[in-house]
């Protein structure tokens, strides 16, 4: 099993899910990261049932730098609760995940 993982959160705009990538991308606690939306949320919310739209930013991190992450994203998202979520890359195409390993390790750019 690779230590390669993706971590997913979801944000109310596409400029913040943008604040969110950027940033985490340009700390190099991930590699690289997407932004799909908008998607349709449905579901509970302190006690409400709600639908709306939503932002994914899925992350390419490791498994090392999750925690400073999580708590990248905890400080900086919008929401006092977010969704922040871990899946492991069980494998993969090898280079591409040195490609992350290296480029969350790295002081410096690295190439692909």
């Amino acid at each position: 099993m690779s230590e390669v993982i993706q971590v997913h959160t979801a944000t109310g705009s596409h400029e913040a899910a943008q604040r969110l990538a950027q940033g985490a991308v340009q700390a190099r606690l991930a590699a690289g990261g997407q932004i799909i939306g908008p998607v349709e949320s449905v579901f509970w919310h302190e006690g409400v049932f709600g639908i709306g739209q939503e932002w994914q930013v899925v992350l390419k991190s490791s498994s090392q730098r999750y925690q400073e992450l999580e708590s990248y994203l905890r400080d900086h998202h919008e929401w006092a609760n977010p969704e922040i979520i871990a899946v492991p890359v069980v494998t993969g195409s090898e280079p591409y995940l040195a490609w992350v390993r290296r480029t969350v390790e790295a002081d410096e750019p690295q190439g692909a």
